[in-house]
């Protein structure tokens, strides 16, 4: 696909996590500056909330509430905790939900999506210091606060998160191995537990790292794509193919419009936010 861009906003603070708001503008993560902002169609911006850290994956949640992944910092200091948090869009007010599991701290939540009975399924990236390396997972909770759960662990680099068009299969994306896993939802919140539960189908091939990803309507997987600067498709035949884009650090991808096809895609390391026509309505979002 031949990409025709328009830019929507320059000048941001390593955008991620866009999501497309039933008015039309679109709200990212500041990752950088540390803070969500509204983008409006005519170039205009505002900032609706301050969490500090490292606001990173946004979803709306069906209170309309805006439920963000902070990494707190990520791998840099001053690190403050990686947590969940609610963001009320009204008022900005910021709650923080989890930071842990059990006894385990989160250490760099990264994306989340939302499935059709109102649960949040994210990931944990890990964090590494300097001779350290933290695996991270799969992970799901309620966002009243009461319930959440470790899923899948045992990764390096858990990024993306999406559901099928079904619901029945969780994909997530690592990042510097280039890999997109498929796994089986066996009922509300829960992964298979059968061996080999984790299916690699993509490996070895992409042309760049992976990050953040969306579903289309037809199940097609678009995982943002860096180094290379892009987005990578595949396709439910199994068919691979690659969009390049003006940035070597294209890091998330969200659909929006009347007919779900104008793609918003953060291009983080020139501070953009951009608008491609896709050639395929994406998936609707449970909520969003």
């Amino acid at each position: 696909m031949d990409a025709q861009i328009e830019v929507m906003a320059e000048g941001l603070a390593f955008p991620e996590g866009p999501v497309v708001m039933p008015d039309g503008s679109i709200i990212v993560v500041e990752i950088l500056g540390g803070r969500l902002t509204r983008i409006w169609g005519d170039g205009r911006t505002e900032v609706v909330a301050t969490p500090g850290g490292g606001p990173n994956g946004a979803a709306l949640g069906p209170d309309g509430a805006l439920y963000i992944c902070n990494n707190g910092g990520g791998h840099h200091e001053p690190y403050s905790g990686g947590r969940i948090e609610r963001i009320d869009l009204s008022t900005g007010k910021v709650e923080r939900l989890y930071d842990k599991v059990g006894e385990h701290a989160l250490q760099t939540p990264n994306d989340l999506v939302f499935d059709a009975q109102g649960g949040l399924w994210f990931t944990d990236y890990g964090r590494r210091e300097e001779r350290w390396v933290g695996k991270g997972g799969i992970y799901w909770c309620k966002p009243g606060g009461e319930d959440i759960r470790e899923e899948w662990f045992g990764g390096l680099g858990c990024n993306g998160i999406g559901l099928s068009p079904d619901g029945q299969t969780v994909y997530m994306a690592t990042t510097n191995a280039g890999r997109l896993f498929r796994f089986t939802v066996t009922a509300p919140g829960t992964l298979s537990r059968e061996r080999g539960q984790a299916e690699v189908i993509v490996g070895g091939s992409a042309k760049g790292r992976f990050d953040s990803l969306a579903v289309t309507a037809s199940g097609s997987v678009c995982v943002s794509t860096l180094d290379t600067g892009g987005i990578t498709t595949l396709t439910p035949q199994g068919e691979t193919r690659f969009t390049p884009l003006p940035d070597r650090q294209v890091t998330n991808i969200a659909f929006g419009g009347a007919d779900m096809r104008d793609a918003y895609i953060t291009l983080s390391r020139t501070g953009r936010l951009a608008r491609v026509r896709w050639d395929e309505p994406g998936l609707k979002l449970n909520f969003g």
